[in-house]
């Protein structure tokens, strides 16, 4: 991670404050990444809520930038619990449909989304089950070591292993079922 290596972090903690800024900047975006992939309803708002939870917490950072990146990731995927949590209390909300939409015009957050190719990666990832799912987010758009991503799913090494191996192959034979290698 570029400007928050080992030995920036180590001088900011324990003690010392670290740059709020710095650790916003270079975490956010995979941070973003990672509550998008797991359906947030609001990935933005999320993103905030975790580095307003993670802030305060920066003088006690130890481990280095793994150590980092553990807290922040293990304080995302509480927040990503927690909201699967509230939704399951919550009423049933009706769906949209597009058929009683009077608008003519596609809006053009679905014009890019359906560019970009992300429905296809949302459809795929949602035949994974939910423990997978997770352990793949955390490992390929958080880019945790499987250390760390124990840590955060609060599992073993070995379990996250296998978690891995199991959704890849899983994803690999949705993938060839469609007629793709």
């Amino acid at each position: 991670m570029a400007g928050l290596d080992d030995t920036a972090v180590e001088a900011g903690g324990p003690g010392a404050t670290l740059d709020a800024e710095a650790v916003y900047r270079q975490l956010a975006p995979q941070v973003l990444g990672y509550l998008r992939a797991r359906g947030v309803e609001d990935p933005e708002g999320l993103t905030d809520e975790v580095f307003l939870a993670v802030i305060p917490r920066l003088v006690a950072v130890s481990g280095g930038e793994s150590g980092l990146r553990t807290l922040v990731f293990s304080v995302a995927h509480a927040r990503v619990v927690d909201e699967h949590r509230r939704r399951k209390r919550r009423p049933v909300q009706t769906a949209y449909e597009p058929d009683l939409d009077p608008r003519l015009e596609e809006s053009a957050e679905s014009a890019a989304l359906d560019r970009v190719g992300g429905t296809r990666v949302d459809q795929l990832l949602a035949e994974l089950g939910e423990d997978q799912r997770a352990v793949i987010m955390l490992r390929v758009i958080a880019d945790l070591s499987l250390e760390q991503t124990a840590q955060v799913v609060g599992r073993s090494v070995g379990a996250v292993k296998q978690l891995q191996r199991r959704g890849l192959l899983r994803l690999r034979e949705l993938m060839r079922g469609e007629g793709g290698r």
